[in-house]
């Protein structure tokens, strides 16, 4: 497990050396974990557009459905699509080769990508699409320039356009996007597709770290007894030493 985990970071590094691109001010996703209406919102989008090509290959569908409240008759019936156990992970069956032939490089395994750049830098990134015809997909990215994948969520937000602005960085001028708009053609609203993308980061986010809930509530309860002790340490220590002062 260790050592697929290792490897696992090692396919992440070149995606994200790409994306260290110019600096773009990170976008708060104000993602919660305790909301399972959010999670199970996320699971849906994440496995209807996102598993095609990426997969979370750490994560089990069982252990999902459980974590973030869907009954496992239910999320075997509405969110496995190619007959896999509900005890499997959570793979996809686009072949490694055929994918760095269409994308250039087999897509990055995101189970771990909340963990590594956090989910802000995914939040942001989602909404940072932009049109740009001189792309294999007709697509950019802001967050992460001359990104290798087309934009999977444009039917819901619409077709997006940037407006660039001549911006001086490190002493050379460049040409950044300052705002991106869409025509109004996707199926959702602005309000719509911001919280579709909130819910899509907020199930990233989980399952980058599907204990830390656990893992804070256990933190809290330790240093709860760890005061205790300290007190009872305290006047332990100070009955023993009484008749020595």
């Amino acid at each position: 497990m260790m050592k697929k985990l290792i490897i696992g970071l090692f396919a992440l590094l070149p995606t994200f050396a790409m994306a260290a691109g110019p600096s773009v001010p990170l976008l708060e996703s104000n993602h919660d974990l305790t909301d399972n209406a959010s999670l199970q919102r996320g699971a849906k989008l994440f496995m209807n557009y996102c598993l095609g090509c990426h997969q979370m290959q750490y994560q089990r569908y069982e252990r999902t459905f459980r974590d973030i409240g869907i009954p496992v008759e239910i999320g075997q019936e509405t969110l496995i699509f190619d007959g896999s156990k509900v005890g499997s992970h959570i793979n996809n069956a686009i072949k490694i080769e055929d994918a760095a032939t269409w994308f250039g490089a087999p897509p990055p395994d995101l189970t771990l990508v909340a963990r590594v750049r956090g989910a802000d830098w995914i939040y942001t990134y989602l909404k940072s699409f932009y049109v740009d015809e001189s792309r294999p997909f007709g697509v950019n990215n802001s967050v992460f320039p001359s990104v290798g994948m087309p934009h999977v969520l444009q039917e819901l937000q619409g077709v997006p356009t940037a407006r660039f602005e001549e911006v001086e960085e490190h002493g050379v001028k460049v040409q950044k996007v300052v705002e991106i708009t869409t025509d109004g053609s996707g199926e959702m609203s602005a309000d719509e597709y911001d919280q579709a993308v909130r819910d899509l980061t907020n199930f990233m986010a989980y399952v980058g770290e599907p204990t830390r809930l656990k893992s804070e509530a256990l933190g809290y309860k330790v240093l709860g007894f760890l005061v205790i002790f300290f007190i009872l340490a305290f006047f332990l220590k100070k009955e023993y030493w009484r008749d020595v002062h």
